[in-house]
C-alpha cells in the first residue's frame, strides 16, 4: 500500500464562526456526531499507531486546532474504506499522556483532550493505537470533519470496548445491506412447481 498526506482541515470547515489564532482558539459550540452517523459518514476506518513526527511542532505556537506538526502512523487493521495506504501522515501532536474516552460505550462525545478550546482533540500519544474516523478529499484523508466527535480515539490495550462495538455495527450494517439486496433480487419462481404430478424428462 502507498504511503499518503492526511489534508489539512482548517478549523473554520469544522465549526463556522470560530476563529483560528496562533496560541489559543475560541470556544467551540457545535453539536457532535451520533455514532450510527459516524460509521455511515466516514469514507474510511481504520486501526492504526502514533509513531513519530513527520514535521515537529513550533513550540511557540501551538494550538488547540489543526496544527501545522505532522505525525505519522502506521495502518494496523481497516475496517472500513478500500485502496487505504499502510501509513498516514496527519496534522497533529504527540504527547505522552492515554487520553481514553471516559463516557459509556458507543461513545457520543470526542475525549477529553478535544472538550477544551476548539472541536478537535489533536494529540495523539507516542505507540498507542487509535480508531480513526476519515473522510477523503481529493485523495488525501482527515480525521477533523465532524466536531466534538470521536472520530480519533485513544484505543485502551487488548479488547477495546468501543473497538468491538464499531465492528459489530459495521458487520450488522453490511448484513442487512446483503438482506435488502437478497429481497430486492429474489430467485426466479419454479415454472414447473404448478404440476400436479412429478416432472421427468423422457429419455
Amino acid at each position: 500500500m502507498r504511503k499518503s498526506r492526511v489534508a489539512v482541515v482548517t478549523l473554520l470547515a469544522l465549526c463556522p464562526g470560530v476563529l483560528l489564532v496562533p496560541l489559543k482558539a475560541a470556544a467551540c459550540s457545535a453539536a457532535p456526531y451520533r455514532p450510527e452517523r459516524l460509521l455511515a459518514d466516514a469514507d474510511v476506518i481504520v486501526r492504526a499507531t502514533a509513531l513519530r513526527y513527520a514535521k515537529a511542532p513550533d513550540e511557540e505556537s501551538r494550538t488547540t486546532g489543526v496544527p501545522d506538526a505532522e505525525v505519522e502512523f502506521r495502518v494496523e487493521e481497516v475496517l472500513k474504506g478500500e485502496g487505504v495506504p499502510s501509513a498516514l501522515t496527519m496534522n497533529g501532536y504527540l504527547g505522552g499522556r492515554d487520553d481514553y474516552n471516559d463516557r459509556p460505550v458507543p461513545y457520543d462525545f470526542i475525549r477529553p483532550g478535544g472538550r477544551a478550546g476548539s472541536c478537535i482533540a489533536n494529540s495523539y500519544k507516542r505507540g498507542a493505537e487509535f480508531l480513526l474516523f476519515l473522510k477523503e478529499k481529493e485523495g488525501e484523508f482527515t480525521p477533523y470533519w465532524a466536531a466534538l466527535s470521536p472520530t480519533n480515539e485513544q484505543l485502551r490495550p487488548g479488547e477495546d470496548a468501543w473497538l468491538k462495538w464499531v465492528k459489530e455495527s459495521l458487520q450488522s450494517d453490511r448484513r442487512a445491506g446483503h438482506e435488502a439486496q437478497g429481497l430486492s433480487n429474489p430467485p426466479p419462481p419454479n415454472i414447473f412447481g404448478w404440476l400436479p404430478f412429478p416432472f421427468t424428462s423422457a429419455i
